[in-house]
This record gives structure tokens, C-alpha cells and sequence, in this order.
């Protein structure tokens, strides 16, 4: 499979638009960490916000998991590893937000559901249709990179100390490692 050295970066590029627009225009304004706004959680709309933004990540995560397999099994099973790692907690994130803005616990399991449901159609989307990986690919790589630089690293960085330093650049070596035993 070839990508395209003109649409590939255009496609990394929407990807990262896309939730940026996701999460800052189309959906009411919500955000982890610095950002947090208590009175956001007393909006019963509040749960169905974040589910939405957090629906559209899940399912290109399910886009990186089948287009991974679609390249190659040693690609395909390091996405899926690095992405089934954080859906637990994605769960758990956003069964937490439901309960705090007042909705049920059964509205809380179903939206955690409703992640994994969003994950499995982005891999059923590249299993049925593998061309579209030289969209996909490139479109969820734009979607990653925002969680990362928007929100995950704005956190990595607002914690004092060393540790958290260290723990960062651990996984940027477990990465590289993992890259040089399993090229693909």
C-alpha cells in the first residue's frame, strides 16, 4: 500500500482539525485538566458532549486497529495494544461523566458501551473496505496526534517534578524498542 506524499500529510492535517472543531465548536465547550470548569457538570448535556467527542476518537481508534492489520500483523497488534491499554479508562472516563451530570447508571454502561460499539464500526470500516486505509490511516494518525498535544501532554506538563518526565519519555523508549524488534 502506497499513501499519497500530497494527501497523507492533508489527511493528518483533518484528522486534527476535525476533533479540534469536535472539540471546541460543535460540541459545548468541555475540557479536561486546567481547563475544568465545575459548573460544567451540572448540565445533564454535559455526559452527551463528551460522548460524542469521545465516540469520534474511539472510532478512529477502530480505523488505526484495522488499518495496522491492513499493513502489517507486527503493526496491527502494537496499535491494538497501545489502544485497548487506554479503553478502560476511557470507560470508566466516560461512565464517571455521565453519573456527574446527573444522568443514570444504566445511561452510564450504556454510553461505555456505546465507546466500544464506536471502536468495533471503525474496524469493521477498514475490514470491509481495506483500500480506505490510505484515508483512514493517515485521518486517525490526525486524531491522535491532537489527544496527545492537546490534551495529554498539557497534563504531563502541569504535573511538578521529575517523575512524570520520566514516565513520558519511558514510553517514547518502549516505543522506539518495540519499533526496532518489530519493523514493519
Amino acid at each position: 500500500m502506497k499513501f499519497s506524499p500530497l494527501w497523507a500529510p492533508a489527511l493528518v492535517l483533518a484528522g486534527y482539525c476535525a476533533i479540534h472543531l469536535l472539540e471546541h465548536t460543535i460540541t459545548p465547550h468541555f475540557h479536561f485538566g486546567e481547563e475544568t470548569h465545575a459548573h460544567e457538570f451540572l448540565h445533564r448535556s454535559t455526559g452527551w458532549s463528551v460522548l460524542c467527542g469521545l465516540a469520534a476518537h474511539a472510532f478512529f481508534d477502530g480505523v488505526a486497529i484495522a488499518s495496522g492489520f491492513v499493513l502489517s500483523n507486527a503493526l496491527g497488534w502494537m496499535i491494538f495494544v497501545a489502544i485497548i491499554l487506554h479503553k478502560v479508562p476511557e470507560g470508566f472516563t466516560i461512565a464517571s461523566v455521565m453519573l456527574a451530570s446527573g444522568q443514570t447508571r444504566r445511561t452510564a454502561v450504556v454510553s461505555a458501551t456505546a465507546l466500544a460499539a464506536a471502536t468495533i464500526a471503525g474496524v469493521l470500516i477498514i475490514g470491509l473496505l481495506p483500500r480506505w486505509v490510505e484515508v483512514g490511516l493517515p485521518l486517525s494518525a490526525g486524531v491522535t496526534i491532537y489527544v496527545a498535544a492537546t490534551d495529554l501532554v498539557p497534563e504531563v506538563n502541569r504535573e511538578p517534578g521529575i517523575r512524570m518526565a520520566l514516565v513520558f519519555f519511558l514510553g517514547v523508549a518502549i516505543f522506539v524498542l518495540v519499533r526496532m524488534l518489530a519493523p514493519v
